[in-house]
């Protein structure tokens, strides 16, 4: 993996922000004078006034049809050309008589997300075939998610905008391309955000799900799907490590009950319809051009602009600790996923015989506690951090993660091989240059 990304790690420019005009409504005056002429007759005051409202409804109609078609072309699709995009995006690009065959057609949903650029680049990198998609909604900046959308379009990669509740445009897709493999990485990630807004959860995570998959089912031919479920199914659960074997019936927030409603989703959809499902339970990823709203992410911007930063611990004065697996390894684990995935064995929406379905742990199997991580980040950034340590809350999160991954290593051949050290030495490498970081002045050239 390391040839995968390692040029693509430090971008080339600087992300720029484009400032958005907004259109001014001109006011109009009118002399008292005139208005008295103009009215000066019971008859002509009826024309004017009829004059008045035809031009007010005139404009508001003209103004909400600005402002409609502008939304509608913005996030349009179809036509030759887009149908042309995709196709291209589309179409493996291995070398004809290949060790390791003609080569995937892949659809990743959160294509511009911090694992979906990864995969898609990795993908690209080998010779499969990869049309990306995504909402680009501002859960985090969607400027992060618009510089990965570049750095995916440089490398031959089509991300739509849309979003995966749409039935009409993944059956579209579908109806242009014929796809070998579905990797969902769409979703509404963290676990804190589920208390402020839990409706965003449902809608991404349980129904667009069902939609995708109601999209699979129909497609013909049905592709494979591998998709992000999520280490926090395990919950309340206290036996580790965490084995695929374990209760997972007891989550501890919301968007791991979603992500568990998930399991089961894809689980029915694999006995009805014969669609081959793979689901993969991340152990908290880290890595270059990742989610802003992690905490070594947002740890490193506190400590370089001197503001202090919150460390969690549990009861009794124990520091919680996370099993951080690094991006290139996760990466590794979803190819893998998407290598040996058995095929879908229906077609128009019935089943014709049995279909794989599993489930694999993807960790690092070396679980570190916070203050470790923050003295990392420490050593490498130079800086001190400024620290308030505090109980942790009861908001969903759990004490400790840590991940059995013998199955993932016999199926998969899974064999994760980044440190933290390492990990974090290249995300702060990343980060330093992606945000224009100045040791000397303690300024960002992009915010």
């Amino acid at each position: 993996m390391r040839g995968v990304l390692e040029e693509d790690l430090i971008p080339s420019t600087a992300p720029v922000n484009n400032n958005k005009v907004k259109l001014e409504r001109p006011g109009a005056t009118m002399s008292r004078h005139l208005i008295h002429r103009c009215f000066a007759s019971t008859g002509t005051m009826f024309l004017w006034a009829l004059f008045l409202v035809a031009m007010t409804a005139t404009y508001l109609s003209a103004h909400t049809f600005v402002d409609t078609s502008s939304r509608y072309f913005a996030a349009s699709w179809g036509g030759l050309h887009w149908e042309r995009q995709i196709r291209a995006s589309a179409s493996p690009r291995r070398p004809p008589g290949s060790a390791e065959g003609a080569g995937l057609s892949v659809l990743v949903t959160g294509a511009a997300g911090f694992v979906g650029t990864h995969c898609s680049l990795a993908l690209r990198r080998r010779g499969d075939g990869v049309v990306g998609i995504d909402n680009f909604n501002s859960y985090y900046d969607p400027s992060l998610k618009k510089a990965r959308r570049a750095l995916l379009g440089s490398h031959g990669v089509f991300v739509v905008e849309g979003d995966i509740n749409d039935g009409r445009l993944l059956a579209k897709l579908f109806d242009v391309v014929p796809f070998t493999h579905v990797l969902h990485l769409a979703a509404q990630a963290g676990v804190r955000y589920a208390m402020e807004n839990p409706a965003s959860y449902v809608h991404s995570n349980v129904a667009g799900l069902v939609s995708l998959l109601e999209a699979c089912k129909d497609a013909d031919p049905q592709p494979a799907v591998v998709w992000a479920s999520s280490s926090s199914v395990y919950g309340l659960n206290d036996r580790v490590p965490f084995s695929e074997a374990h209760r997972t019936d007891q989550p501890a927030s919301l968007y791991a009950a979603t992500k568990k409603a998930g399991e089961e989703i894809t689980h029915t959809y694999n006995h009805i319809y014969g669609i081959s499902v793979t689901g993969l339970r991340f152990f908290t990823v880290y890595g270059p051009w990742g989610r802003p709203d992690m905490a070594y992410f947002s740890f490193t911007r506190n400590i370089l602009q001197g503001k202090p930063i919150t460390v969690y611990r549990g009861r009794d004065h124990v520091d919680l600790a996370r099993d951080f697996t690094y991006i290139d390894d996760i990466v590794r684990g979803c190819l893998a996923s998407l290598d040996t995935a058995g095929r879908s064995t229906g077609t128009g929406g019935k089943k014709r015989g049995p279909a794989p379905y599993r489930i694999f742990n993807l960790g690092n199997t070396s679980p570190v506690t916070v203050p470790t991580l923050v003295a990392i980040l420490e050593r490498y950034l130079r800086v001190k951090a400024r620290k308030n340590v505090v109980e942790m809350p009861g908001n969903g999160d759990v004490p400790y993660t840590h991940a059995n991954i013998s199955l993932a290593r016999e199926q998969l051949g899974y064999k994760p091989t980044t440190s933290l050290e390492m990990g974090l030495k290249k995300f702060v490498r990343w980060y330093l240059s992606y945000y224009g970081y100045n040791r000397g002045t303690h300024t960002f050239r992009n915010s």
